[in-house]
């Protein structure tokens, strides 16, 4: 039986009955994204520590470049997602990573001419992250129409597995090439893991439907609102992307502060750095294969609540351990990212399954936009807190006031009824309707 609304093929072999490691078309895909995310998390660590080895930036500059990274998801996020709703994705998504490759490969082959500037490492990261929120919006939205949205919790699983792992197993392989070749070449050899994806995107062979014509005819700035009043609206997406917001805010300046911390405070190299963070790798694996069994055993909304906890309680471990970089120091670092790589791991699955589920496919891009304007719009803020406060009150105190901030992303959930929902709601908008979602 072929469903219509989402354009997916009756006969692919999930549809049958087989999982989704049956789907060809399915797996392309998932390697090519799971390939743009390791880049992008190579990248997230590879350009700052750049700038503080190569260019010997102050922690108000690495907190400057950590903002221009992420400020495209609070400037352009919004306009992305109408972009994202008028046009095929996956041609978003392949022309998103040759530009990606293009400007990481230009900060190395400028520090060889010797003609590399804080000023340009400031540029290039707000362009790279322009076109990650391309990316992200892109393949978020695509998901559905390639699997069918009676597919997305397992769909959801394995990306958000790789996903999660690149975000911390990324900056752990960074952390090495970085070791191995300095800053600036790791990033030569991460715009080929960009070419790379690329190339297994081109080889997605399942049709892609064409957006609906009347999303032509809608105005710019109308089409943009929507981006946030299907997340305003709608009390589930709403509590979801204000906890998402704290968190991530929360999140950069704990990032921005520790590789300082470590590597300035505990005089740790790169590729220990690297591993530091890439060891909650193994956390994010066993999430995502958790996840799941969680949400059977408690119910959707306990499994998302009981996941935050774990995670926004974990970095309070981090300025507690000995500030003498010694084997237990080490030993309590490992445990904090992989207790956050497990917790936020669990709780992006269902998240974005929840997301996925309740909104029409053709407002997908700008409800994903929207949530993204929400929720990674904290992150530049997040970076210029931490790097200011890391310079006024100390680094070791500003990882202190940063892990009890954490908290407030739980109470936001406490707060919603999104932590009593035993299973995911009915889709609130019909298909058919172009209004935003709402409660």
């Amino acid at each position: 039986m072929t469903d219509s609304g989402n354009g997916t093929p009756a006969d692919t072999p999930e549809r049958k009955g087989g999982a989704l490691w049956r789907d060809a078309e399915f797996m392309k895909f998932w390697t090519g994204e799971g390939i743009s995310q390791v880049g992008a998390q190579v990248t997230t660590l590879a350009l700052p520590l750049t700038a503080v080895l190569t260019l010997d930036a102050s922690s108000s500059e690495v907190g400057l470049v950590n903002a221009a990274s992420y400020a495209p998801f609070l400037l352009v996020t919004l306009l992305v997602g109408v972009w994202v709703d008028r046009v095929r994705r996956r041609p978003l998504m392949i022309m998103a990573n040759v530009g990606r490759a293009l400007l990481v490969t230009a900060v190395p082959l400028l520090a060889v001419a010797d003609l590399l500037r804080i000023e340009f490492v400031y540029v290039a990261a707000l362009f790279i992250g322009t076109l990650t929120v391309v990316f992200d919006v892109a393949y978020q939205s695509y998901l559905p129409t390639l699997i069918g949205k009676e597919h997305l919790v397992e769909g959801n699983s394995k990306l958000q597995g790789t996903s999660s792992l690149a975000q911390i197993g990324g900056p752990g392989l960074a952390g090495l090439l970085i070791g191995w070749v300095t800053a600036p070449y790791a990033l030569l050899i991460n715009g080929g893991s960009y070419l790379v994806s690329v190339i297994t995107l081109l080889a997605v062979r399942r049709a892609e439907p064409r957006p609906p014509a009347a999303e032509r005819r809608t105005g710019l700035w109308r089409s943009v609102g929507e981006g946030i009043r299907i997340i305003w609206d709608n009390t589930h997406l709403r509590a979801c992307a204000l906890q998402s917001g704290l968190y991530n805010l929360c999140w950069m300046s704990l990032q921005t502060v520790f590789v300082l911390y470590a590597a300035r405070r505990l005089e740790l190299s790169p590729g220990m750095i690297g591993l530091l963070l890439g060891t909650g790798a193994v956390g994010s694996l066993g999430g995502s294969l958790l996840a799941k069994d969680l949400k059977r055993a408690l119910g959707l909304g306990p499994a998302i609540l009981g996941a935050l906890v774990l995670c926004c309680v974990a970095p309070a471990i981090i300025p507690l351990a000995p500030a003498n970089g010694g084997i237990i120091s080490l030993a309590l670092f490992v445990t904090a990212f992989a207790l956050i790589g497990a917790g936020g791991t669990m709780a992006n699955i269902h998240i974005i399954s929840l997301r996925q589920s309740i909104t029409p496919d053709e407002l997908l891009g700008r409800m994903n936009a929207g949530y993204r304007f929400v929720s990674w719009g904290t992150l530049p803020l997040g970076a210029l807190v931490g790097g200011r406060l890391g310079d006024v009150i100390g680094l070791r105190p500003t990882l202190f006031v940063t892990a009890g901030a954490f908290l407030s992303a739980v109470l936001v959930v406490l707060a919603s009824p999104v932590w009593r929902l035993k299973d995911f709601p009915e889709q609130i908008a019909p298909r058919s309707e172009t209004a935003a979602v709402t409660s």
